[in-house]
């Protein structure tokens, strides 16, 4: 492995910038440093952690454009999507700055085996987060700030392909106002990584990946009896009901796939459409992916964007060219094209079974998966036969009826009713099953690596 970090952009295949990545002793040594900034940052108020907060938020606003335009460089999302990750952001530390200090707030209770029980949320250290290149800012501002305003200390090992990003969001940070090594960013490989989770100072984990990577952490980290976090793949199915608004739901599912070029644990990936609705929802939604043309990130026409990295686009073509095999159709796209860069068309399967990748496991790229159901009850269970659960969707006209899904038969950490979304700050956000476990936002986040304190008073 090469002892530098290479970002490439997506749209061109050329070299943006290169970043010397740091050994074990001086990555552990930077652990330390972020304990020790720990160690001060734990004792300060939740009122003086939520100013700080809303100082980054700020400054993330204030920057918006240069930190988008290097996102959209570096993983060749759409300026516009760049745009809203970094208002999103912004948005995160408002809403954390303002519901934290709540959150954390000591509780009184009153316990049969002493006059008065306090309990209190308390700091336990710096926590280790390994991150994505999909959502450069975002991905880390989501366990990043939760965790600020908890109290603790914050490490970061970001995807080589958006170091650059990573590192502008630890001078953003630091400029306005966070203390020096609170927020520490790693530029080290895998194996400096592993030690980096067993080093005593590191009290926590949150990965977001795949699966694969999840069960990887999740062991290393339970041999050191230190809790994780996990934020993994999904497959993500958007059911259409008999009585769906098609209209409504094809141009919303179109969205839902394509949104970041496709490359979103949470987009809409599985399309299961009832019968009664299924030639109908077809025509339309071949209409409405086959508009989105693939071009420059920075054209504000661009319907669709590169994948990140050329590795991707052939991980995704395999898994394309095996369903194929094993019985699915091509109805558009599924194919790499010529030219520069790393882009692949707006696609889909139809025909659609288990035993194909399309089916089975998760299609990180903008191909959509097409399968249709009997009825109603068919296509609820079809949602269900996945190893993911994540999130998920319901097109329906009775909306009563489709919250009563959501809420008693869909298996997932998340359900969008007659639309789709991405992530919301005053919402929980995580899954189940293969997709992961604990939660982040919606007042979750401050509390998963807090030390949940009861305290006895006679």
């Amino acid at each position: 492995m090469t002892d530098q970090a290479i970002t490439i952009n997506p749209a061109t295949g050329n070299e943006l910038a290169r970043y010397g990545r740091i050994g074990e002793a001086e990555a552990r040594q930077a652990v330390e440093l972020c304990h020790q900034a720990f160690d001060t940052w734990r004792h300060t108020t939740v009122e003086h952690r939520a100013s700080v907060l809303r100082s980054i938020g700020a400054a993330l606003r204030e920057r918006k454009e240069e930190l988008a335009e290097l996102m959209s460089r570096e993983v060749g999302k759409l300026i516009a999507d760049s745009r809203d990750e970094v208002e999103l952001c912004a948005a995160i530390c408002d809403y954390t700055a303002e519901i934290g200090p709540e959150e954390l707030a000591s509780e009184q209770r009153d316990p049969a085996n002493a006059a008065r029980g306090i309990i209190t949320y308390a700091p336990i250290g710096v926590i280790y987060g390994i991150q994505p290149w999909n959502f450069p800012a975002y991905q880390v501002v989501r366990y990043a700030i939760a965790n600020l305003m908890t109290g603790n200390g914050v490490l970061l090992k970001h995807a080589e392909n958006c170091t650059g990003s990573g590192l502008k969001l630890r001078e953003i940070f630091e400029d306005a106002g966070l203390p020096e090594n609170l927020f520490t960013v790693l530029v080290i490989d895998h194996e400096v990584s592993d030690s980096i989770i067993a080093h005593d100072k590191v009290r926590g984990i949150t990965l977001t990946g795949s699966d694969k990577a999840g069960s990887i952490i999740a062991e290393q980290a339970g041999k050191l009896n230190k809790k994780t976090v996990l934020e993994l793949g999904s497959n993500d199915a958007y059911i259409v009901l008999e009585d769906a608004d098609v209209d409504l739901a094809a141009k919303t599912c179109a969205t839902g796939r394509l949104y970041n070029n496709g490359e979103t644990c949470i987009n809409a990936k599985r399309f299961i459409v009832t019968d009664a609705v299924h030639d109908e929802f077809m025509e339309k939604f071949v209409a409405a992916m086959e508009e989105a043309k693939p071009g420059d990130p920075f054209d504000e026409a661009t319907g669709i964007g590169p994948m990140a990295r050329e590795d991707l686009r052939e991980t995704l073509q395999e898994q394309v060219d095996e369903s194929v095999e094993k019985g699915a159709r091509i109805v558009t796209g599924c194919a790499i094209p010529d030219g520069r860069g790393w882009f692949y068309p707006p696609s889909i399967l139809a025909d659609v079974e288990p035993g194909q990748p399309a089916y089975d496991d998760e299609l990180f790229g903008p191909v959509a998966s097409v399968i249709r159901a009997k009825n109603d009850e068919d296509a609820m269970r079809l949602a269900n036969d996945s190893r993911y659960g994540l999130g998920g969707g319901i097109f329906s006209q009775d909306e009563d009826r489709a919250i009563k899904l959501a809420e008693q038969h869909f298996d997932t950490g998340m359900v969008f009713v007659n639309t789709f979304g991405v992530a919301d700050p005053s919402m929980p956000f995580g899954g189940v099953k293969a997709s992961g476990y604990g939660r982040e936002h919606g007042g979750c986040g401050v509390k998963e690596f807090a030390n949940t304190k009861s305290i006895f008073v006679g």
